[in-house]
């Protein structure tokens, strides 16, 4: 008996060979279209006077940015704007998800809380902020701020922080070898917790002997950390901030516009987690954590070490859809001000009339911060899957 493969047939009664037509076809009627209308918006421009390109990117923006990573003058280009603006909503989405990861968590788990008041607490929070629009808690973050805080004349004074109308200030360490040290012995740090938690994990289903998979990950980045500190000279200045006449002087500063997009954007978003988190918890068979309490697991091992993990499949794949949510929701905080992607597009448009190529750029801008969000994630969730046997 022949091993042969079976030839492909190219006639049309192959269901193979007619999808691979109908998929040709397709792309060659996407692209005609999508030329189609390139075509003619080039040509209504052109008809209008209307300039188009990207050339203006090389060009002078002439306006300051209030906020920003780096330094940045009026007289520098729009491509130095457009990265700054970048950042500022890098800055915003990277903070926002892993604040919204630990509280979404924590009011999830504390829908399961023995405590009546916990749970009723948690309950609130969620029916509060998922039913209110996003747009609203950040003009109300905004407002708070702005208008219900003491102006910076008069701040609330939190120990070393300042807290007024201009924004939180707090104290930053003056670098040094010392910080530069701590810095390298923390990076080093996360390699061996990582090694630590995988021998854990693996010893714990091995033996079936709890260990902890939090507090020593944290003492190890910590500990590396001090050692660093040591070796670099244990230096322990930091620039302070002070009053002034007129303003709070020197220290670091986080301002009213960026601490309302954070607020707001983690605590609407936080709601949903929670309720992703819920379910999947709840979608761990109840015999699960019965046989955890039959070998003399804790509720809080058994949520660390057995639920949680399974839960993981269930939560995953609808929590990756809320941090998509956060980063394009982010694009809000061009209503109170804050100098994102968006806010720097917006006055583009209004000095060059490229629209087109500024709203080209927003969209290339976060459907690119989302695509790699849905693959850090996707990866996240194949390698928290259960493995079959």
């Amino acid at each position: 008996m022949s091993n042969t493969p079976p030839q492909k047939s190219w006639s049309w009664r192959s269901q193979a060979f007619r999808g691979l037509v109908y998929q040709v076809l397709a792309v060659v009627l996407i692209t005609l279209c999508v030329g189609y209308l390139a075509h003619n918006t080039q040509t209504n421009m052109r008809e209008r006077g209307i300039q188009s390109g990207f050339d203006f990117l090389n060009s002078a923006a002439g306006f300051d940015i209030g906020e920003s990573l780096f330094a940045f003058d009026s007289g520098e280009n729009y491509w130095h704007a457009y990265l700054i603006g970048f950042t500022n909503t890098l800055r915003v989405a990277i903070t926002g998800l892993i604040l919204t990861t630990l509280l979404g968590t924590l009011i999830g788990v504390g829908r399961f809380s023995r405590n009546a008041l916990v749970r009723g607490l948690c309950v609130c929070y969620v029916e509060l902020f998922r039913n209110i629009p996003v747009l609203l808690q950040l003009l109300m973050w905004y407002l708070m701020f702005t208008e219900v805080l003491p102006d910076s004349a008069n701040p609330l004074v939190l120990g070393p922080l300042y807290l007024s109308k201009g924004g939180l200030n707090f104290p930053i360490p003056v670098w040094a070898t010392g910080q530069y040290f701590a810095a390298i012995g923390m990076g080093l740090a996360l390699v061996v917790a990582f090694v630590y938690r995988r021998w854990a994990i693996r010893s714990f289903e091995r033996t079936g002997v709890p260990r902890s998979l939090f507090w020593v990950p944290v003492g190890i980045v910590i500990g590396f950390g001090v050692l660093g500190w040591l070796m670099g000279g244990a230096p322990s200045e930091f620039n302070m901030p002070m009053q002034g006449e007129f303003a709070i002087e020197n220290g670091g500063a986080l301002t009213p516009e960026f601490l309302s997009v954070l607020l707001g954007l983690t605590i609407y978003t936080a709601a949903f987690v929670a309720e992703v988190v819920r379910g999947g918890i709840q979608s761990v068979a109840l015999g699960q954590t019965e046989a955890a309490a039959a070998l003399g697991l804790s509720r809080g091992q058994t949520m660390r070490l057995v639920t949680l993990p399974q839960a993981l499949r269930v939560i995953i794949p609808p929590v990756t859809n809320q941090y998509l949510n956060l980063t394009k929701n982010s694009s809000l905080a061009v209503a109170i001000g804050y100098p994102d992607v968006v806010s720097i597009a917006n006055t583009a448009i209004n000095q060059t009339g490229r629209a087109v190529e500024c709203i080209a750029i927003i969209m290339v801008v976060y459907l690119s911060t989302s695509l790699i969000t849905s693959m850090l994630m996707n990866w996240y969730n194949t390698r928290s899957a259960i493995k079959e046997r």
